[in-house]
């Protein structure tokens, strides 16, 4: 099966694109909204919350790059506040630059066309400064390789649901985005599973379950102590 048929763009409802994918049959973002889903969980409930806290340079690890709309919103936010933030996102299957080139985020979220693409183009493994304010770099693993030691402060995990790729939601993982965490980070994703939800208090996070975006009553974050 090609690219092109394991993939589709979709327009979502508050007018944003998203990708859907046929080989895991899942879309990446909310069929209610991408950029809305994207600012509530992971800018709004994960980032912002912890710039919060104090006036430090942040880092922040994402789980799924995927489309790169987590990681533009965040360079928004770095450019918008004057905050130094390291981003770095972990990504299996790259999106192919045909499908990157056709995304209307910039437009969406009123950013040049240029800072989006520059994201996608920039090398793998490798880290690049995009802007005065915002480091970046992309890995190109699986998630279940990569170890880190604790030396972040937000986690977006953005995973594909745990319909589509259940071992992703499980203890092994997600020991290892805790240890990823320094003190008061802030681990936020979209599903608010219970198996995950036990799954996550039982490695030592304090839960917070918060009102989900549009189509999602819930949505998880996370504290670490």
């Amino acid at each position: 099966m090609s690219e092109q048929e394991k993939t589709e763009i979709i327009e979502t409802q508050d007018g944003s694109h998203t990708l859907l994918s046929h080989q895991f049959g899942v879309s990446y973002h909310s069929k209610y909204g991408a950029v809305q889903e994207s600012n509530h969980v992971f800018v709004n409930a994960g980032l912002r919350a912890r710039m919060l806290l104090d006036n430090q340079p942040l880092r922040v690890l994402e789980y799924g790059f995927g489309t790169g709309l987590n990681a533009l919103l965040t360079y928004q936010i770095a450019e918008e506040k004057k905050r130094a933030i390291y981003y770095e996102g972990l990504e299996a299957y790259p999106v192919s630059e045909a499908f990157i080139k056709q995304l209307n985020y910039p437009q969406q979220v009123g950013v040049p066309d240029e800072a989006f693409f520059k994201l996608h183009e920039v090398s793998w493994n490798e880290p690049h400064q995009i802007s005065p304010y915002f480091s970046f770099q992309k890995a190109h693993a699986f998630f279940q390789d990569k170890n880190y030691e604790a030396n972040f402060d937000v986690i977006y995990f953005d995973a594909f649901a745990p319909s589509a790729q259940g071992e992703l939601w499980e203890q092994p993982l997600l020991e290892k985005a805790y240890l990823a965490l320094r003190s008061k980070g802030h681990f936020v994703t979209y599903c608010a599973k219970g198996a995950v939800k036990r799954t996550l208090k039982s490695l030592g996070f304090k839960l917070e379950a918060l009102p989900g975006p549009p189509g999602k009553r819930e949505m998880t974050r996370c504290i670490k102590p």
